[in-house]
């Protein structure tokens, strides 16, 4: 199975350019133009870590002419456009840190700069938090942690003075507003204003537990137990992290190991295994039980739903490799699209795909976790 795997991430490599990648299926579907954007930014950060997992330059070779293309002399980002405050376009952000001391590009650092100080400009919350996006005014959202604070910790450690203290305040304020302690999940979204259409009135909250928000606030936080040095600070997002995969495990399928697109309705109508989510799950379970910051039990857990999405969703025919089971997208709001309302019943609306990026390169960061414990097939 390894060999084929790696036969289709290297198949995406090959039918994917700067312009045109594979793996982007919401941009194709939109016909928006390349872009730097999260999406390919998640999909490049797996593929470096292909790269360090085989030793197979294709991989790196591929994320450095990609981003090459977007990343001027003087750090200036083709396509990315500051004024939107978004906090989705850090997240490629990741890749210039090892590029950078991978080629000792000066314009890696330059861009990260360019980065970093658009978070400082990021409107906050009365609570300090970042709002999601611009157009999201007052909105803290699972997703955002993901695409802002594990930059925002690389750029600490690697360019910055090594305070995480902003981070740290940030994710407690989450585990603060959008943690359900009867169910132990977390709510896709909060509004601290407590006024747009999706937020209970008294709690700000959306109404839903999806599986992807929660997925990128776990593999955020088995990522920053990575970067951060050992400390009380580090001792905070462990803390977090077992809580979290305690409490989402009682939503585990007993047969796959995978989680439903809305984690407490397993087996309600319409409600499905999907792949983006569990293999996020699966992804912070193998590192962090690699790392020790949670119990080396949870590996086996880890493991089994990595097979558990591979038996299900991963097909294989000739030449070519199928992943499927995929949403295509979701989120709340804004305003002018009340369709996005955080019910289980819009989650369960948005479009089921193959081969997309959000679904793809959470099974091959997951894949390479997996190898890294059981290097042998």
């Amino acid at each position: 199975m390894y060999t084929q795997i790696d036969r289709y991430v290297l198949s995406l490599i090959e039918h994917s350019s700067v312009d045109k990648t594979a793996w982007n299926i919401e941009r194709v579907r939109q016909g928006k133009p390349a872009s730097w954007n999260y999406i390919d930014g998640c999909m490049l950060m797996a593929l470096l870590e292909m790269s360090s997992l085989t030793g197979d330059t294709r991989y790196a070779d591929f994320v450095e002419s990609f981003v090459d293309s977007f990343i001027d002399a003087d750090g200036s980002i083709r396509t990315w456009q500051p004024e939107k405050q978004t906090l989705d376009d850090i997240n490629e952000g990741r890749v210039l840190f090892p590029l950078y001391h991978k080629t000792g590009k000066e314009k890696y650092h330059l861009a990260a700069e360019r980065l970093h100080e658009a978070l400082l400009q990021q409107p906050r919350t009365f609570e300090g938090s970042y709002w999601h996006k611009a157009i999201y005014p007052h909105q803290v959202w699972l997703d955002g942690i993901y695409m802002a604070q594990v930059f925002a910790a690389l750029y600490e450690k690697h360019f910055g003075s090594g305070c995480y203290t902003d981070i740290i305040r940030q994710i407690q304020t989450v585990r603060t507003h959008m943690f359900d302690e009867h169910k132990r999940l977390y709510y896709h979204g909060y509004d601290a204003s407590r006024r747009v259409f999706w937020a209970d009135p008294e709690t700000g909250l959306s109404k839903s537990f999806w599986l992807r928000a929660m997925g990128w606030f776990a593999a955020a936080l088995a990522d920053l137990a990575e970067i951060l040095p050992a400390g009380e600070e580090r001792l905070v997002i462990e803390k977090l992290l077992n809580e979290m995969i305690e409490g989402l495990l009682h939503f585990a399928d007993p047969e796959t190991g995978m989680f439903y697109q809305v984690v407490d309705k397993g087996g309600e109508e319409g409600n499905y295994l999907e792949t983006s989510g569990s293999s996020m799950m699966a992804y912070t379970m193998l590192k962090g039980a690699r790392l020790g910051v949670l119990p080396k039990e949870y590996a086996a857990q880890g493991l089994k739903t990595f097979d558990g999405i591979v038996k299900k969703y991963l097909s294989f025919h000739e030449d070519e490799i199928e992943l499927g089971g995929i949403c295509l997208v979701a989120g709340l709001g804004p305003e002018n699209d009340h369709r996005r309302d955080g019910t289980y019943a819009y989650y369960l609306s948005e479009p089921v795909v193959k081969n997309d990026a959000k679904g793809v390169a959470p099974l091959v960061m997951c894949y390479t976790e997996v190898r890294r414990i059981n290097p042998a097939e």
